[in-house]
């Protein structure tokens, strides 16, 4: 099952109610993305994520991307569906954010082993993640891109990191041990790395007016609870 497309097809082809997975060809850890299949989350391989795929003998809902770095196509044609999308302007992960419709997003593969892919990823989050949410995780995090308020527990002294992809005025926060109130963070000049939770939950308040994108890194043990959050 294939279908090719060129330079000026972005249509959602691949639509869930639910969460969605993409795979990519970075570091994967194998027992998370069994647990998010086991859990019925709908799994798109950004092109050689398909690898990762075979290795945790899953099968994808789709395979989307350019087709450069996909082992064994021809055995992948036969299980699944292929979208190949011919154009260069952008990534894999791009291919398959444009050609996807999801309430939460969540990227396995996507960061780590390159950094120039990590850079990329992080580049696309900022451009589509205003518009749906979008949660990268390594071995070590998740970061979620946000523009507006927003309130998590975790446990006490737990890291909270706050990274700006965007100039924003934060109006206040609470339990957080380096308060934000009245913090301007911006690239390059300064950011909010390694904050910590005092009390358990804690909220971060960008000022009304603000719109600037900024990411909350947090360990990722704490995924299961953020997709509960998020899919609400």
């Amino acid at each position: 099952m294939q279908a090719s497309f060129g330079d000026d097809n972005k249509t959602a082809l691949i639509k869930t109610s639910g969460v969605l997975l993409i795979v990519g060809g970075g570091n994967v850890e194998m027992g998370l993305l069994k647990e998010l299949k086991n859990a019925g989350t709908m799994v798109i391989a950004a092109d050689g994520g398909a690898n990762a795929c075979a290795r945790a003998k899953i099968v994808p809902d789709a395979i989307i991307g350019d087709m450069d770095s996909l082992d064994g196509r021809g055995d992948w044609e036969q299980k699944t569906r292929i979208i190949e999308i011919t154009e260069q302007q952008t990534t894999d992960f791009e291919k398959c954010l444009y050609s996807s419709q999801a309430p939460l997003t969540i990227g396995l593969g996507l960061t780590g082993k390159r950094l120039d892919h990590t850079l990329a990823a992080l580049d696309v989050m900022l451009r589509y993640g205003k518009e749906r949410r979008i949660v990268l995780v390594d071995e070590t995090d998740l970061a979620m891109l946000a523009n507006s308020a927003f309130s998590f527990a975790v446990s006490p002294g737990d890291r909270v990191s706050i990274h700006p992809l965007e100039r924003v005025v934060f109006t206040c926060s609470k339990g957080l041990k380096y308060p934000l109130d009245g913090l301007e963070l911006a690239p390059g000049e300064r950011s909010g790395t390694s904050n910590m939770a005092t009390n358990g939950r804690f909220t971060i308040e960008p000022a009304p007016e603000e719109k600037g994108a900024w990411l909350l890194l947090l360990d990722k043990r704490h995924l299961a609870p953020l997709i509960l959050k998020l899919t609400r």
